[in-house]
């Protein structure tokens, strides 16, 4: 029966339903390209509207359609379902039980920010709960998939900024002090528990699967908003040109970039190679400038895992 019900979503999953998720994820990213992060009140309004984008995937869409989500939200589902307590008093309580008992394991390590998460995001829940009271769109497939990728974009927009909901990463956090597992896995089987419980509220396998489907597109939108913004690529530049390039790279556009020295395998000439390491975001622009220097220029160009230093990534230990 399950491997049948597994199926049939597959099926219907088709084109659009991946046109919508990679249109909700690139208008998260380019949201948070428009918007200054540093200043601290910028990051606040962010982690406040990722927050709402949350808010609004759960009560419009996962929790109207009957799926139980992962994580607090998951569990307040299900609360909400059996007893009928609105999902933010849920949310709020959960969170506050976890956040007291944390303070005797942990200490109080956790930060300003998510308090402020837990806050928002149970007021949010609590409001919208009362004014949405049926899916925002009919098909109970769709509500998993649009819901999953706000879910997914609303939780990597509060992770950019430094933000945290609190929830199961904090039980995971405390079982990680004593037991050495990793807080991952730890996550992942606490939301797999959470998930396969809402089979008892109805006895409805589909009901676990929407739910899978929800958890795998949320963590797929986490990942392509996070990992987006951190991508990098290298270019290697093969000019008759190079210091007019390497004058308007540097010198106009604020760029690094180290020449090299080569020699032709063919010509046995000797060459400079320019070699640029940049934002994935940045690329084109960079190409545009290469272009209008030197439209002749042999250019190859790679993502490449990671990239540390000034103005790239640091070294986590």
């Amino acid at each position: 029966m399950f491997l049948y019900k597994r199926e049939t979503l597959r099926k219907r999953i088709n084109q659009n339903d991946f046109i919508v998720l990679q249109l909700i994820t690139t208008t998260a990213m380019k949201v948070l390209k428009t918007i200054k992060t540093n200043d601290t009140i910028s990051s606040y309004f962010i982690i406040a509207l990722g927050l709402m984008v949350g808010a609004i995937a759960f009560t419009g869409f996962i929790i109207p359609a009957g799926i139980v989500g992962s994580g607090v939200t998951g569990i307040a589902t299900i609360i909400y379902e059996i007893f009928d307590i609105n999902v933010g008093y849920s949310v709020f309580a959960i969170n506050a039980l976890l956040l007291l008992t944390s303070l005797r394991v942990l200490g109080f390590s956790f930060g300003i920010k998510t308090i402020y998460g837990i806050v928002l995001v149970s007021l949010f829940l609590g409001l919208l709960q009362t004014i949405i009271t049926e899916p925002l769109v009919k098909d109970r497939f769709m509500c998993a998939i649009i819901g999953g990728a706000l879910a997914g974009v609303s939780v990597g927009i509060i992770i950019s900024q430094g933000g945290s909901t609190g929830g199961t990463d904090i039980l995971a956090m405390m079982i990680n002090k004593y037991k050495n597992y990793s807080p991952g896995k730890l996550l992942l089987t606490i939301d797999v528990i959470i998930i396969s419980s809402s089979y008892f509220i109805s006895y409805d396998i589909e009901q676990v699967v929407y739910g899978f489907v929800t958890m795998g597109i949320s963590a797929y939108c986490v990942d392509l908003i996070l990992e987006g913004q951190k991508q990098s690529v290298q270019i290697f530049i093969f000019t008759k040109k190079p210091e007019l390039l390497r004058k308007e790279i540097v010198e106009i556009h604020d760029q690094g970039l180290t020449v090299l020295n080569g020699v032709g395998g063919y010509s046995n000439e000797e060459v400079k190679v320019l070699m640029l390491l940049i934002r994935k975001k940045e690329a084109q622009n960079a190409l545009r400038v290469i272009q209008l220097i030197d439209p002749d220029a042999f250019i190859s160009m790679g993502s490449v895992m990671g990239v540390y230093g000034k103005g790239f990534d640091s070294i986590k230990h």
